[in-house]
């Protein structure tokens, strides 16, 4: 059987880290290929890594054609459905799928609209040159609202993967991907110019992660400094606060002398 693996499409989804590789090819030594390998034509679409392990080990495994397939869009849009299922895909992956979700239907909707001819649009009160209707721009709230319901994660977490995604350097999505970094940490280094990145990057994990805190903390609002009025009025109260106590305790004096008792503390307010 001739099976074409096409590069692209085997790295379209993250691929898995060593020790899930190493699971997978004791299970499929222990038990046989059980699922069958999907194809498009000659194309192998999903079970790349059994693909490689049946090879390998002369494992026996069975085949299936996915008929409605029409483009390589297609095939996309079925590999993240298949992924944004699994309880195995980190919380950044999911969120990386369903952005590239986003795009993929946004740019199939741009491309099957129907360009509308300069003739067919009504001319403006003047009569001179057609009036063009102001294209509804989507809200982006609601949008990164609807990724995150399908990736399963915040609204707030899809912005910073957003930022991660065209602001971060490889090194540091890398970073991301494994795990050694937080999504926060990672939109926060992000914000760092990219040489700066990479250098966090080579200095190793903990400076990465001491880089995120860095940009964090400069990001905090600093306390105001109370006004040069708001010093005085302080200083006013408690001077008269001072006062106060000085004349109940004269008072508390006068009364001991004539066989009174003091005066009752006043209510703390």
């Amino acid at each position: 059987m001739h099976i074409v693996v096409n590069e692209e499409l085997k790295a379209y989804i993250d691929p898995l880290t060593p020790d899930e590789h190493e699971s997978l090819e004791r299970s499929l030594l222990a038990e046989g290929c059980r699922d069958a390998l999907v194809l498009w034509g000659d194309t192998l679409v999903d079970g790349h890594n059994r693909y490689g392990i049946c090879r390998k080990h002369d494992i026996p495994f069975k085949t299936v054609q996915h008929e409605r397939f029409q483009s390589i869009d297609d095939v996309h849009l079925w590999m993240i459905e298949q992924h944004l299922g699994r309880r195995s895909v980190s919380d950044f992956q999911r969120g990386v799928l369903a952005l590239r979700k986003r795009e993929i239907l946004a740019q199939r909707r741009e491309a099957e609209a129907p360009a509308k001819d300069e003739n067919d649009l009504p001319f403006d009160a003047n009569g001179s040159e057609p009036a063009r209707p102001k294209a509804a721009r989507p809200n982006p709230n609601d949008d990164r609202k609807e990724i995150a319901r399908e990736a399963r994660i915040s609204a707030n977490a899809v912005g910073m993967i957003e930022k991660i995604r065209k602001e971060a350097a490889p090194e540091v999505v890398a970073a991301v991907k494994s795990g050694t970094l937080s999504i926060s940490a990672g939109a926060a280094v992000a914000s760092l110019p990219e040489d700066e990145q990479r250098a966090a990057a080579s200095a190793g994990d903990q400076e990465l992660k001491d880089a995120a805190k860095r940009v964090r903390e400069s990001k905090r609002k600093p306390r105001e400094k109370p006004s040069g009025d708001v010093v005085a009025l302080r200083e006013q109260v408690a001077e008269l606060e001072a006062e106060n106590r000085n004349l109940r305790r004269e008072i508390d004096a006068l009364r001991a002398r004539l066989g009174e008792p003091p005066l009752s503390e006043p209510e703390e307010a």
